[in-house]
């Protein structure tokens, strides 16, 4: 079961916000590339891990500087994560205030909403990089691999088409790993999720995928340890698998502008 939304409403709505805010093209700032925006990710989840964290960018200063100018002159990265509240999402990756423009959501799908927020993380404040970030222990690929096995327990009425885009994950580890059973397939149906995100994604926004086609973005996975503080980052040439994949599928979506026919 899908989300339902007022078309022309949303579509409006997001029109005039957009519209407000800078595009990618307006923007003066010099951001890092892809690559680099990674490196730095990466370099902060190492301080993190390490205990020797700078915490830049928390100070009155800054929260002076975010009054005064746009988060798109700053951000290096858009996350999507869990609301899960062992996922500090800032803090793990040693980052501050404007730094990064967070998406949450249980379980790090990505449906209508989360990919409009993605798509105004890309094109609006102007992020080099967009991060699926599953992390272990997920209760919703938890819950949804127990149902997907027969032992699911009930679930109040806004949680199962929350939570559905990721049965097909779960589906897929299940079917690729048959070695691993009841709660032994969950690790890999939590990496099967972050792709899930990915290909969901792409499918729902042609802005992204020009993004990364034309190399101005680049999408990555990666999956965070709640008990070490660790990232592992999955392997960037699945993600070019997966657009590709999607680029031969009829069912994608085409119009990149609310509107457009």
């Amino acid at each position: 079961m899908k989300k339902s939304i007022l078309k022309t409403l949303v579509g409006a709505c997001c029109v005039l916000t957009l519209a407000a805010a800078p595009a990618l093209a307006n923007s003066k700032a010099k951001k890092p590339s892809p690559d680099e925006a990674i490196k730095m990710l990466k370099e902060g989840n190492a301080r993190f891990v390490s205990g020797k964290s700078n915490h830049p960018h928390t100070d009155a200063a800054r929260l002076i500087q975010a009054g005064k100018e746009d988060q798109g002159d700053h951000a290096y990265a858009t996350v999507i994560t869990c609301s899960d509240s062992r996922v500090p999402v800032e803090r793990l990756f040693d980052a501050g205030i404007m730094d990064v423009f967070v998406i949450r959501v249980a379980g790090n799908v990505i449906d209508t909403d989360e990919a409009g927020s993605v798509e105004y993380g890309l094109a609006h404040v102007n992020t080099p990089v967009f991060v699926v970030l599953g992390h272990t222990q997920c209760g919703a690929v938890t819950a949804v691999t127990n149902e997907v096995q027969g032992h699911g327990h009930a679930l109040e009425i806004n949680i199962p088409p929350l939570v559905d885009n990721i049965e097909p994950a779960v589906k897929k580890a299940i079917k690729e790993h048959p070695e691993a059973k009841g709660a032994d397939v969950i690790p890999y149906a939590i990496e099967e999720n972050v792709w899930q995100g990915v290909e969901d994604l792409f499918m729902k926004s042609p802005v992204s995928r020009e993004l990364v086609k034309t190399g101005k973005a680049k999408v990555v996975g990666a999956i965070y340890d709640v008990a070490t503080g660790k990232i592992k980052w999955l392997p960037e040439e699945d993600v070019s698998k997966i657009l590709e994949k999607v680029e031969k599928d009829p069912k994608r979506e085409m119009d990149k502008m609310a509107g457009e026919e």
